[in-house]
């Protein structure tokens, strides 16, 4: 495939990148991530402290496809998400269900009144320690897996050379000791980095078109000499690499 083909190509798979809820099915079989393969698994951690009576909140849930796997009770279950499209997606999936959503686009104005809820999970999304401590119960726990400052980092590197991080310090230390300053006790911990392969380039740029918060000013016009030098490494090697950070931690008020 010459220059002219492979540009229009690219084009075209940028042109394509949207996705409803957090559904990566359109690059299946073309990336393999280990995102799957922790040291912990979230849920079952959640699962460890959670209890019926609970009543829980899902802070930026997506299109709400993790808290629904959950199966906690709905008229206990709570949930925000900010990003629009998801807002649509979860007002039609919750209401039919008794599930209190609501938007929420500021992390320290959570719509929600003082020592409202047991637990609030955080899967990946924004979070302010003192608005968790406000809503939290006393003895109320905060249980998030967070994607750390390095995730994508090489791979962001390789496409767009010299770019400074979107998220400096997003790790576990000093996640930790910002909730240990106000207020909480660590109650357990881990963090972790894992390989991400990419076997074909129109994947990469979908990848990099979807998660616009690590590959900022990313596209196919701007950074199309570095895309064939992707190109030039996949036919090399079969692929390219980069790395998966993620942390989590469990937080008591």
């Amino acid at each position: 495939m010459n220059v002219t083909d492979l540009k229009a190509k690219w084009l075209a798979e940028e042109e394509i990148a949207h996705i409803k809820g957090w559904d990566f099915s359109h690059i299946d079989g073309k990336y393999h991530s280990e995102e799957n393969n922790m040291p912990w698994d979230y849920k079952t951690v959640i699962k460890k402290y959670l209890k019926p009576t609970d009543k829980i909140l899902d802070m930026d849930t997506g299109g709400g496809e993790f808290l629904l796997s959950l199966g906690h009770p709905y008229r206990l279950t709570s949930a925000t998400e900010g990003y629009a499209p998801n807002v649509a997606l979860c007002r039609e999936t919750f209401a039919p269900l008794g599930i209190d959503f609501r938007e929420m686009e500021d992390e320290s104005q959570m719509p929600f009144e003082d020592a409202t809820f047991d637990i609030v999970l955080n899967r990946h999304g924004s979070y302010d320690p003192k608005e968790i401590y406000r809503v939290l119960k006393p003895g109320g726990l905060f249980i998030t897996q967070q994607v750390g400052e390095d995730n994508d980092w090489d791979l962001v590197q390789l496409v767009l050379p010299g770019k400074e991080k979107s998220f400096p310090g997003h790790n576990l230390k000093n996640q930790a000791e910002l909730f240990t300053e106000n207020g909480f006790t660590s109650l357990e911990q881990g963090e972790t980095y894992k390989p991400i392969r990419f076997f074909d380039t129109s994947s990469l740029v979908w990848f990099a078109r979807i998660i616009v918060w690590e590959f900022v000013d990313f596209s196919v016009d701007r950074c199309f000499d570095r895309l064939l030098e992707v190109e030039k490494r996949i036919q090399e090697h079969g692929f390219v690499e980069g790395q998966v950070h993620r942390f989590y931690f469990v937080m008591k008020k």
